[in-house]
């Protein structure tokens, strides 16, 4: 009864592979295969990541002002043209001769006094009127600030750019690291799909010699259960490089169906050779994140010592205008010599701001909240060049202990390999249990499998490293990386 219900259960495995197999053939016959480096794929990234082309946009923008900041001095102008009618008339008064004869010998005036006329007040309404003017200025201001304000557009965009490479380099570490881990799941996967074929193996020779009469039916099912034990781990592998080349395939911009033909690394990893101390005081000046920090805390003064400036500094402004205007534009000879009715103005105005010379207004607080965030900022890269020196050391330290472990478990793969080729044929002959072949083989497997993760933890290290002290990449890890980079 035992033995028919391990057949039965047998047999559905064996039906949910052929399922669970076309399944996945039929997820797979669409999507496209395709062969990549890392080179490759961080180009591929930078060209489709949306963030760096918004980035590039911006970056862009700030390099045009920069280019184009001498338009500070480019005077105002402004022109106006002005066709308008007034809402309400006005009224005229004033005083008007009622006769046109002296009035000297009425008043008995004696002789010699001026002529007097006779004059009376007057008033008189008149109709809104129409009106048309023009008007033309010039207008040019200049301060010691505008010089800082021309630095501060030029350093406005290396702040930009250097941001931008960063976030660049980052995307390239990122896609390196990721390419490398996506080469240790498939490499691990190998050993599982080998170990797996191991075992199917293992439990065919275990059911020839059950039916010779050869071996116990303990055996068989020693045989069936090892077998059945693996397939869910491999499983379970395969789903996790699938979601590891799906969302590569999304950081390229790919279509997340998308197949890659990975190049493995085919020679041994060769020992970097590193000088903390050297590594540690490059990445003080080099590392990405340092540069942008120390660039946005350069910006930051320039615009302090300019709105400074503006403030403390007086101002010289240069102006001209001209504008001429005709009352009633409909009657003709109200245009006659309308171009001289104003002949403009000319002024030169020298100024200051005066509220900046005392601390206590808004404009001397405003500096002053400048001066704590350029000083919160200054401790800010003092503090990440301390983590950048404890992160460098780290990753030495890492990557020495990556190392020894290598060339520790390379010996071990080579005593594993020993130990089971040994335990398989002394289990051939009858000598050895199946047990113990099973934990030669597990110990076997374990001993490639720490080779494999340490290989590449050391060249993710690497990668790490070269970002930390500002090194394109490649510099410490491609005599490291064989020809998978």
């Amino acid at each position: 009864m035992k033995r028919k219900f391990s057949v039965i259960a047998a047999a559905m495995m064996v039906l949910s592979r052929l399922v669970f197999a076309q399944e996945e053939a039929d997820v797979s016959s669409t999507a496209p295969v395709m062969n990549i480096t890392p080179d490759e794929a961080v180009e591929l990234a930078i060209k489709n990541n949306l963030s760096l082309q918004s980035s590039l946009v911006e970056v862009d923008t700030k390099k045009r002002k920069a280019d184009l900041r001498w338009n500070q001095f480019i005077p105002s102008l402004d022109a106006r043209i002005t066709l308008g009618r007034q809402n309400q008339g006005t009224a005229t008064s004033g005083f008007a001769p009622f006769t046109q004869t002296p009035l000297n010998s009425t008043l008995g005036l004696p002789a010699g006094v001026p002529d007097i006329y006779g004059v009376m007040p007057y008033s008189v309404d008149v109709d809104p009127q129409w009106f048309f003017q023009t008007s033309f200025a010039v207008g040019w201001q200049i301060s010691v600030a505008l010089f800082e304000g021309l630095r501060n557009i030029r350093l406005d965009y290396e702040t930009g750019f250097i941001s931008y490479e960063k976030a660049k380099l980052q995307t390239e570490r990122d896609i390196r690291k990721a390419y490398y881990q996506m080469l240790l799941l498939q490499e691990n996967l190998k050993l599982k799909q080998e170990s797996y074929e191991t075992a199917e193996r293992q439990e065919a020779s275990a059911r020839a010699a059950y039916r010779a009469g050869l071996a116990p039916e303990l055996q068989l099912l020693q045989a069936q259960v090892s077998k059945e034990n693996k397939k869910p781990e491999l499983d379970q592998l395969e789903n996790q490089f699938k979601m590891a080349k799906a969302q590569f395939a999304y950081n390229l911009g790919l279509p997340t169906n998308t197949d890659f033909a990975l190049i493995p690394r085919e020679d041994a990893i060769a020992a970097a050779s590193l000088d903390t101390r050297s590594l540690i005081a490059d990445a003080a000046e080099k590392k990405p994140d340092i540069k942008e920090l120390r660039a946005q805390i350069e910006y930051a003064k320039s615009g302090r010592k300019a709105r400074t400036l503006q403030q403390n500094t007086p101002y010289l402004a240069l102006s001209w205008n001209f504008a001429p205007n005709v009352i009633d534009p409909w009657t003709p000879s109200q245009w006659d010599d309308w171009f001289k009715k104003d002949g403009g103005n000319f002024s030169v105005t020298i100024g200051m701001n005066l509220n900046g010379l005392v601390p206590l207004f808004k404009e001397g607080q405003m500096l002053k909240d400048i001066d704590n965030q350029i000083k919160a900022a200054e401790l800010g890269l003092e503090q990440m060049k301390r983590g950048t020196e404890i992160e460098i050391y780290n990753i030495i330290l890492s990557l020495q202990n990556a190392q020894t472990s290598i060339e520790v478990m390379e010996k071990t793969v080579e005593l594993a390999q020993l130990s089971y080729n040994s335990t398989s044929r002394a289990y051939g002959a009858g000598l050895q249990t199946f047990v113990e072949v099973k934990s030669a083989e597990d110990a076997l497997n374990q001993a490639k499998l720490g080779v494999l993760s340490q290989n590449y933890t050391y060249i993710m290290g690497l990668i790490d490293l070269e970002y930390a002290v500002g090194v394109p990449f490649g510099t410490l890890s491609r005599g490291a990386g064989g020809s998978g980079d």
